[in-house]
């Protein structure tokens, strides 16, 4: 599962594999707290974060929608998705 962005000691990654289950959705990790976040809704579905690291996600993912999704595709193709700027 590669690493498609890293910001804050949040680690953002996202699965490679034709039989990857819909909704599109990645999975972020926080010290030994782990996430999965739907794209579309923008909505921690699994896991969970710290507050503070939660709304970092969040907003990251709000910024970065687009290039989530493309990245969902390249993925679902069993491609490398490629590296998404992290939250500054």
């Amino acid at each position: 599962m590669p690493t498609i962005s890293m910001f804050y000691g949040i680690v953002i990654r996202m699965y490679c594999d034709r039989a990857e289950h819909n909704p599109p959705h990645f999975h972020a990790y926080y010290q030994e707290h782990t996430a999965v976040v739907n794209i579309d809704s923008g909505e921690i579905t699994a896991g969970s974060l710290p507050s503070k690291q939660a709304k970092l996600v969040l907003a990251w993912t709000e910024l970065h929608r687009e290039d989530l999704l493309a990245d969902w595709q390249l993925a679902t193709q069993g491609e490398l998705p490629f590296k998404i700027d992290p939250l500054r």
